[in-house]
């Protein structure tokens, strides 16, 4: 998992939402500044944490996948 998936799902969910900034941000538990940061794509200003809490917040089931790199081990 990505930052940048995840910070494509939340946004596509506030696309589809049809909503202004200010009910989906409340939603997400952010101001409307703060969720406009996320659908700028400033990446730098979210942690991968922050993200996966914003998903799941957003109705979003979070899966995790760790599995060996290839030739290790």
């Amino acid at each position: 998992m990505k930052r940048s998936q995840t910070m494509m799902v939340i946004s596509q969910w506030y696309e589809d939402s049809g909503l202004t900034q200010t009910a989906p941000a409340k939603t997400l538990g952010l101001t409307q500044p703060r969720l406009n940061q996320l659908l700028k794509g400033k990446i730098d200003e979210f942690s991968l944490d922050a993200l996966v809490n914003l998903a799941t917040c957003a109705g979003m089931r979070v899966d995790l996948t760790i599995r060996p790199m290839a030739g290790v081990g």
